[in-house]
């Protein structure tokens, strides 16, 4: 079987399926309009986040079995299109869970002990302790909406911590462990001290964390985003957290990020929301690299090989 890869990869994704009798062509600087040309010829394709496999690119992709991400999301692929046309859709959310996990959780002990802000102040000459007293994560619950691979990887490293975890997960149930307590959406909003948000991005959760699911919950909250920006609606969050509903927030990632979020500040004006984010000491931002370690890198090409050659390999 042929393979196209049109984004870079770690080199362990091709060695692999090589090994196993793929035939892999490393095409990563083709034009979409090359893409178009050529995709015809494939029986696979490996993707990161160059472009959007959509309905027209489909379609001319005739031989195609099997479209590859290396990734957790899948938002750039018409999954349904794919699947209808009988093209097997895989990810790899095992590469980088446990990378997810450990910046969320890195992401509030910041906020929590404001120690980007101290690292700051004493670089500049400032000792002041009262001003940075911290939180603990103890005895606090942490709420995480979507348990999947992501949210699952947080609770187990918050277990340490002696924190009350509780989640939500619309799509799965029995899943109460010795890292979580499964709970409804009310419960959610009933308890919750931190809310960390671990859904995929869809049609259905697009700005589902807006102002009113915001004022549902029964506590002032901190908000944990290390999905996907669109979850999160920056404007409401912005005003929540004048308000003081939101005490704090830590986010990965940004509604305005496309694929390419790097030229932002290259612009003429930035959003009057994104603006009050980089000005706030009760905000801690990094540019979409949760998942993004140097072991995750190696891992999301594994699991990704792993699951191709399961379903096509000699």
């Amino acid at each position: 079987m042929r393979v196209l890869f049109i984004d870079s990869t770690h080199p362990r994704l091709p060695e692999k399926l090589s090994n196993a009798g793929f035939i892999c062509d490393y095409h990563t600087n083709l034009t979409i309009e090359e893409i178009k040309k050529n995709i015809c010829n494939y029986d696979g394709v490996i993707i990161r986040s160059k472009l959007k496999l959509d309905k027209e690119i489909i379609d001319l992709a005739e031989k195609l079995k099997f479209i590859g991400r290396v990734g957790a999301g899948l938002e750039n692929i018409d999954v349904e299109y794919a699947e209808s046309k009988g093209i097997k859709c895989y990810n790899s959310p095992e590469g980088n869970r446990d990378a997810v996990g450990e910046q969320a959780l890195g992401m509030l002990l910041c906020l929590f002990n404001n120690i980007i802000q101290a690292n700051s102040e004493v670089r500049r000459g400032f000792w002041l302790r009262e001003e940075n007293r911290g939180l603990e994560i103890k005895g606090k619950t942490v709420g995480i909406i979507g348990y999947g691979n992501m949210g699952g990887a947080f609770a187990q490293r918050l277990k340490g911590f002696e924190a009350n975890v509780i989640a939500y997960d619309k799509y799965k149930s029995g899943y109460s462990n010795e890292y979580v307590s499964e709970k409804s959406l009310d419960e959610l909003f009933e308890q919750t001290d931190i809310l960390s948000i671990h859904v995929p991005l869809t049609d259905e959760t697009r700005f589902m964390i807006n102002h009113e699911f915001i004022n549902r919950f029964k506590k002032n909250i901190y908000i944990i985003n290390t999905a996907r920006g669109k979850v999160l609606k920056t404007d409401d969050l912005v005003t929540n957290l004048k308000s003081k509903k939101v005490l704090g927030a830590a986010l990965d990632v940004l509604e305005y990020e496309k694929v390419s979020f790097e030229n932002l500040h290259s612009t003429q004006s930035l959003p009057d929301a994104f603006e009050y984010l980089i000005n706030s000491d009760r905000v801690v931002l990094t540019p979409h690299i949760a998942g993004w370690t140097h072991e995750s890198n190696i891992k999301l090409s594994e699991f990704l090989a792993d699951k191709i050659i399961a379903e096509f390999g000699e």
